[in-house]
């Protein structure tokens, strides 16, 4: 088991964890069909990898139409069960279909407060080629400011990674 990455860690430690867990994720889901399963696998790598990663885990969008995200795989404490898409940083991030990068959740209008020692947040939408939305990857953090461009980059990747993997029909 990793030893999670403190919150001071320099920027090449950062970018090192990411490609270790990069690497560990692509050679645990070689031969994954399952989407569900492989959202559990990435989930318990990102929760321990890195130290400011308090929530971690995924909002399985329902069918077209219903515009509702329901809780998927994630390690942490309790989540909020089913958000719609017009509530929250996940919501948005569904809606607009791009990551919600919230540097002080406080400051977010309509911020949906499923665990009230949350400062941070960042939400990737997990898009199949086509731009459907699949999921979104929710990680929460209990420190402000906890994430920044450079997370948001390598968590977009491994979405999008996600999202070709799994194009399955809805």
């Amino acid at each position: 088991m990793l030893v999670p990455l403190p919150s001071a860690a320099e920027a090449s430690a950062r970018a090192a964890r990411y490609d270790e867990l990069d690497a560990r994720i692509e050679s645990l889901l070689e031969g994954e069909t399952d989407l569900i399963a492989a959202m559990a696998t990435v989930v318990c790598e990102l929760h321990h990898g890195f130290a400011d990663f308090h929530w971690t885990g995924f909002y399985r969008a329902i069918p077209e139409g219903a515009r509702m995200l329901v809780l998927g795989p994630y390690q942490g404490g309790h989540g909020c069960l089913r958000i719609p898409f017009e509530k929250g940083v996940c919501g948005a991030a569904a809606r607009s279909k791009e990551t919600q990068l919230v540097p002080d959740v406080e400051k977010f209008p309509g911020h949906i407060a499923c665990s009230s020692t949350t400062r941070s947040e960042i939400v990737v939408p997990v898009l199949t080629p086509q731009g459907r939305l699949l999921a979104v990857l929710d990680v929460d953090s209990d420190r402000e400011s906890a994430f920044d461009e450079f997370d948001q980059v390598r968590l977009e990747r491994l979405c999008a990674d996600l999202g070709r993997r799994y194009d399955t029909p809805a």
